[in-house]
Parts: C-alpha cells; sequence; structure tokens
C-alpha cells in the first residue's frame, strides 16, 4: 500500500475514471457493442471501440491534445457514428467499406469502414447525431441546428436564431445542470423530421466567469437562472428535414383545480422534462414552475396538437426516472407512478413491485423493458420485465449495476467492492468482457458497512490497515456527499471510497452516512429536507457519528473533523457553524453558501420562492450564522466555476471578517467545479490533509 503516491495517481488518473469502458450501444440485432474508452488508466484521450465476435476493435482515435472522443450518437442500426472532437464533426462506418451508403450522394461512394471521416462543416460542432437510417447527421453550430449528409454533402440549416439569445437544438441551463435532460433535439424514427426546442435566454440574468489569474482574458458570460429570477423560455417546434416548420402547441399552465396548491403558486409549464420520439409519435414531460404538477404529452407529428397521456402531482415536487416515458416496439407505455412511499414504474397495465425504487429506464427490445432499481438502497440492481416472466432480477453480486441490450445481447456493466467489470451475455449466456483498463488504487478501500442510528442510516467507516483494537483513540474524519442527487455509500468500490481510505491511512477513522435528502430510500425520505436544506442532513451526519462511536471504542469524539466539495463542502462549513459542539474543524469545498445564487429548478424544489418563503432561504444559507465560527474553517473554491459561482465562498469570506471570524481560503485560479487535473488535485489532497491535522493536533 502506496499511501505516498496516491495523491498523484489520484489527479493521474482523473479520478480513476480513465480507462473505463461506458456509453455502451446495442446494435438491434446484437451483433455490435459501441462505446467509449482511453487506452490506458493515465491516458485522458477518448476512444471509440466496437465489440463484434467476441472481440474489441478500434474505430476511432485522435492524437493529443485533443480529448479524443468523449461522446457520440449513432444511426438505429448502429452502422453510423458521429461524433464532434475540438469543435470537428467526424463520423465512422462500423461495418465492413463495400456495405450500402444510405448517405452518399449520386457519384459519391461509401467511405473506407476503417477510417473515420471528417465531415465539413459551417461552424464548431455541439451533438452531432445520425438520422435513424444514416442518411443525415444533424448538429448544431452557433445556435443553429444544421444537417448534412453522411458522406459530407448538403450542408444547411433547418432553424437559424433570429437573435442572440435564441438557439435552437440545445438545451437551457437548468435542464443541462439540474433536470438532467442534455439534448435539445429528436429525430423522428422515419429520418424526415426532428422534434427541436428553441431556447430563448434574453431574459435570464447574465453571469461573468471571470480568470482572476489573467486580467488581460475577458470573462466569460453566462444565462443564469438564480432562485426567484426568470427561466429560460423552451419551445418546441416540428421541423422536417426540408426546412418546413411547424409550432407544437403545448399547454401553457395546469389548471387551478388540477395543480396542489401551497404557499407558492406557479402552475405555468416553465420546465421541459425529457422529450423523445418513437414508433408512438412525440412525446414530452412538461412540469410546472413550482414543480408540483407535471404532464406527459402526446404530440401530433403534424403539429396539430397534443394529448395527455399522464398527470402527476405531489404536495412537495414531482421527481421523474430517467428513461421515463417510454413506449415499447408494441407501442406499450412505459411511465413513472408512485408504489406506495417508492418510485416506480408502471408498464401497460403491469406495475413495478411494491417496495423495489426505481432509479431509471433503460430501454425496451422486443417487448422486454429493462431497468434498475433497489430494495436494498446500498445496492442497484438491473431488472427486466415481460409478460409471461413479469419482473424479473438479471443481476445478483452486491454493488451497482446498469446495462444496455439490443436483440438476444446483453452487456452487464457491474460495479462491486472489486471494482468494475463489463460482461456480454447472448441469449441469457456470457459471451465475453470488454476490459476495463482503469488502474487499481494504491491504496486499497476496505470499508466496514454499518446502518447507524434509529434511522438506520447506510453508512461506510474506513479505519486504517494497521490499527489494532486497543491502541490510542483515532480522530475521526466525516468525508459525506448527503446531498440529493447522489450517494456515495453503496456496495461499489469508487474514487470517493478509496480517498477516504487514504485519510484513513493516515491516522484517521473515516466516517461516510448518507441521511435525509439521498436517493434510494423512498419519497419522505428524500422530501425531509423541504424547506431545510441543511438541518436534517446536519442531525443525521451528527446522529452517524455517535452511533459509529458507541459500536467502535476507536473513535475519538474530542477530534472530529468534516470534509466535503458542493453540497458537502455547504454542509462541512455549516457543521462548524452550527454545531461546533461535535465538530472541531471542517474544508468545505466549492460550497453553495448562499441558497438564493444557486439555480431556480433546484433550489426552488426544496425552499420555494424566496421572496414568497424567504424563511427556507434564511434557514438553509450560511451567511447569516457566520458570527458562530468558533472552529477552524478552510474554504476552497474553484475561480471558474459556473455550477457554484465563486461568490458563494467570497461572501461566506467577507461575512466571516466582517464578524471577526478567522479563517482560511485557497482559491484554485482556472479551476471548475469538478477538479481533477494533476498538479490540483493531488495538491489539494495535501493541503486538506495539513490543515485538518494542524486543526485536531492535541
Amino acid at each position: 500500500m502506496d499511501i505516498n503516491g496516491f495523491p498523484r495517481q489520484f489527479a493521474r488518473t482523473r479520478r480513476f475514471a480513465l480507462g473505463t469502458p461506458g456509453q455502451f450501444t446495442v446494435s438491434p440485432d446484437g451483433e455490435r457493442v459501441l462505446f467509449v474508452r482511453s487506452a490506458s488508466g493515465t491516458d485522458a484521450r477518448g476512444l471509440l471501440w466496437v465489440y463484434e465476435d467476441g472481440q474489441e476493435r478500434l474505430l476511432a482515435a485522435h492524437p493529443a491534445p485533443s480529448r479524443g472522443v468523449t461522446a457520440y450518437a449513432a444511426d438505429r442500426d448502429v452502422r453510423v457514428v458521429a461524433y464532434a472532437v475540438d469543435g470537428e464533426l467526424w463520423s465512422v462506418r462500423t461495418g465492413s467499406p463495400d456495405e450500402h451508403h444510405p448517405g452518399a450522394a449520386p457519384g459519391h461512394g461509401a467511405p473506407d469502414a476503417a477510417a473515420p471521416r471528417r465531415i465539413p462543416t459551417a461552424g464548431p460542432v455541439t451533438d452531432p447525431r445520425p438520422s435513424p437510417d444514416g442518411a443525415l447527421i444533424a448538429y448544431v453550430t452557433g445556435g443553429a441546428l444544421h444537417v448534412v449528409r453522411t458522406d459530407g454533402t448538403g450542408d444547411r440549416p433547418l432553424a437559424a436564431p433570429e437573435e442572440a439569445d435564441v438557439t435552437y437544438g440545445l438545451a437551457d441551463h437548468c435542464a443541462q445542470e439540474s433536470i438532467g435532460r442534455s439534448r435539445g433535439y429528436w429525430w423522428s424514427p422515419d429520418s424526415d423530421a426532428l422534434l427541436v426546442a428553441r431556447v430563448d435566454t434574453s431574459m435570464v440574468r447574465r453571469r461573468y466567469i471571470a480568470d482572476l489569474a489573467d486580467p488581460e482574458r475577458p470573462p466569460a458570460v453566462i444565462r443564469y437562472p438564480a432562485a426567484g429570477t426568470p427561466n429560460a423560455e423552451t419551445e418546441l417546434l416540428l421541423i422536417t428535414v426540408g426546412g418546413d416548420r411547424t409550432p407544437v402547441p403545448l399547454p401553457r399552465s395546469a389548471p387551478e383545480d388540477q395543480a396542489p396548491r401551497g404557499t407558492w403558486n406557479a402552475p405555468a409549464f416553465e420546465y421541459l422534462v425529457s422529450a423523445s420520439w418513437g414508433s408512438a409519435g412525440p412525446v414530452a414531460v412538461l412540469q410546472t414552475r413550482d414543480q408540483r404538477t407535471a404532464w406527459v404529452v402526446a404530440i401530433d407529428p403534424a403539429g396539430r396538437g397534443y394529448e395527455r397521456l399522464a398527470r402527476m402531482s405531489d404536495e412537495k415536487w414531482v421527481a421523474f426516472q430517467p428513461g421515463t416515458p417510454l413506449h415499447t416496439s408494441a407501442g406499450v407505455p412505459v411511465l413513472p407512478t408512485v408504489c406506495g412511499d417508492v418510485r416506480g414504474i408502471r408498464i401497460g397495465e403491469a406495475t413495478s413491485p411494491d417496495g423495489l425504487y426505481v432509479r431509471e429506464v433503460l430501454g425496451s427490445v422486443d417487448g422486454r423493458v429493462l431497468f434498475t432499481a433497489s430494495g436494498e438502497p446500498t445496492e442497484t440492481h438491473v431488472w427486466s420485465y415481460e409478460e409471461g416472466p413479469g419482473f424479473v432480477r438479471l443481476t445478483r453480486a452486491p454493488g451497482v449495476h446498469t446495462a444496455a441490450a439490443g436483440g438476444r445481447t446483453l452487456v452487464i456493466d457491474s460495479r462491486t467492492g472489486d471494482g468494475q467489470s463489463v460482461t456480454v451475455r447472448r441469449a441469457g449466456r456470457p459471451d465475453g468482457r470488454i476490459a476495463v483498463l482503469t488502474e487499481e488504487p494504491l491504496v486499497a478501500p476496505a470499508p466496514v458497512h454499518l446502518r447507524l442510528g434509529a434511522r438506520e442510516l447506510r453508512s461506510r467507516l474506513h479505519l486504517p490497515s494497521w490499527y489494532e483494537p486497543g491502541q490510542e483513540r483515532l480522530p475521526v474524519l466525516l468525508s459525506p456527499y448527503a446531498g440529493p442527487g447522489m450517494q456515495i455509500v453503496n456496495r461499489a468500490r469508487g474514487w470517493y471510497t478509496a480517498v477516504c481510505q487514504w485519510y484513513a491511512e493516515q491516522g484517521f477513522a473515516v466516517l461516510a452516512a448518507d441521511g435525509r435528502g439521498t436517493p434510494g430510500r423512498g419519497i419522505a425520505w428524500e422530501q425531509a429536507v423541504a424547506g431545510d436544506r441543511l438541518g436534517p442532513v446536519l442531525d443525521d451526519q451528527v446522529d452517524a457519528l455517535h452511533a459509529a462511536a458507541e459500536r467502535y471504542d476507536a473513535l475519538d469524539l474530542g477530534r472530529v473533523a468534516i470534509r466535503g466539495w458542493s453540497f458537502s463542502g455547504y454542509l462541512a462549513a455549516g457543521a462548524v457553524l452550527h454545531r461546533p459542539d461535535v465538530f472541531h474543524a471542517a474544508v468545505a469545498g466549492a460550497a453553495p453558501t448562499d441558497r438564493r445564487l444557486y439555480d431556480s429548478y433546484w433550489e426552488e424544489r426544496y425552499l420555494g420562492h424566496p421572496d414568497v418563503q424567504p424563511e427556507g432561504y434564511e434557514l438553509s444559507s450560511l451567511l447569516p450564522h457566520a458570527h458562530r465560527l468558533s472552529r477552524p474553517l478552510m474554504l476552497v473554491h474553484g475561480l471558474a466555476d459556473g455550477n457554484v459561482a465563486p461568490a458563494h465562498t467570497l461572501r461566506l469570506s467577507a461575512a466571516l471578517l466582517a464578524a471577526g471570524r478567522p479563517h482560511t481560503v485557497l482559491p484554485l485560479p482556472g479551476a471548475g467545479h469538478r477538479v481533477d487535473a494533476e498538479g490540483v488535485a493531488d495538491r489539494l489532497l495535501l493541503l486538506e490533509l495539513d490543515f485538518l491535522e494542524r486543526a485536531l493536533a492535541r
């Protein structure tokens, strides 16, 4: 175990992400599996691969300093693949050179299947996607949606922005950062039209993100809808490949008698949660500004109107599983539903089993619906449903599993306590494996999984490998995430488990706990943070700490620190402000300290409108409580962070200064919200360790 070499390895491998295969696509006949993976655990360039006939074959590689292939899209048969590298559009075919090429113009032959081909475009390319028949590739440049033949001819715009703040085919900020929708257009199954989002951000307030280490560089300007401020306006249009445009007449707001009432009511459908265009036609999910009502609507492909397929409402907020809604090839709808206190799905007349928390719908193949779900929140398994067998669990080993399917082929991506493995099954039998090239951590995680306190908080405890019972008690370091949307306490080995073990080998007892507000434990559990984003979460961390100390004498409650990033950075700073009797030091990275500054969709879900319900923002923000600081606190922030603006940390620092409270601030010039660059991520780990050791020294 090399604890000294771990920080550099952590940064060099980009948190052990390099060499990891992902983004699996299986062809409908089950013969080909596309995926992205770098060449090794330290090579940052993404490569495009195909698994076929039991072998991996490289499809596309691009030289440094480009990042290579980071994302791609394929046609229906997974024969034509499109991707962007440094703003250039590239295409590659997965079949043999003599196959018919539907995108070739008269006089143009099919390109060599072994060689990627650069396609000239009108400008830098975003989100290229082939048509289902493989004849065309759509892409966005300069806010305009274009199509071009796959042989590179016939480039033309389908929709161009009328104003500088209008885009076609792109998702707005809230959709990308908080809702989880990264796309802004969807091909029709017949390849003759597209469903396109038109986004107008002229009413959204500007933010300026500057590199303070380079005063001659102009700041980046972004449109950021903070809580209580105007959102972007999103419309949908049907646009044919010939350029004919038809606006989609969608409902503007939910009727008053069909929307739950609250202290703040905003029934306008401001959010496009998702959209798709399958065999049953275009479908969209719309959500009101107050997030308590959502409609699933089927759109007439001729643009004559819509039909409401489902209505969902909740007194706090409506949440969705990724992948829903969906229609099978037979037209059977797969819709989100509520089963008791968990989020489930309804497939035709069948409903997922009681107590099964459905996380994501993966797709439908030949009438079989695949999805991931949890009975025990620390495990996520792949399930299937089809008439006859009903609901069947397909994975068994404790861990976090997901899958991709096509024909009779199923690709299982499994992350367990031993790491990642990717297995290819055909007709229910193992057919091979896709290689995982990730480096093994120099520090081997050895967590003890616990259920702590009256709420049975799922937790991980890491002790030093050299520690023996009866030795001197260890200082305690809490290293949670504990926020909505993500769990880090599960049966999978991840970068966070390796970091926790590294801190343990330095002489800490390291504890991570998922409390109220985290996913996987049911609706009431997730909604327990409504109106107070900090209190219940902090209470659960304290409960987990005390319960662990009752079971393990190694924990010294007289020396307790907490560290975190983003939400958990906010939690760490809040811990020393509100509970100095428990926490004696904290490192808070990229902490959203002023809840009014964060984006509308995420913040209003939990706290409502800041002008109507200011008490929740006052209670949940850290600035009003700066005068309470009596413990060592290090604030860290990337100065190029466009998600959690550096203003969060600077405002808290100013409030602490005004209150005469000493603290440490570590700015990271040029760093964004994710800090993983070599020379920064590794040094940051060491600086955090030094700060915590000095703060907890006897």
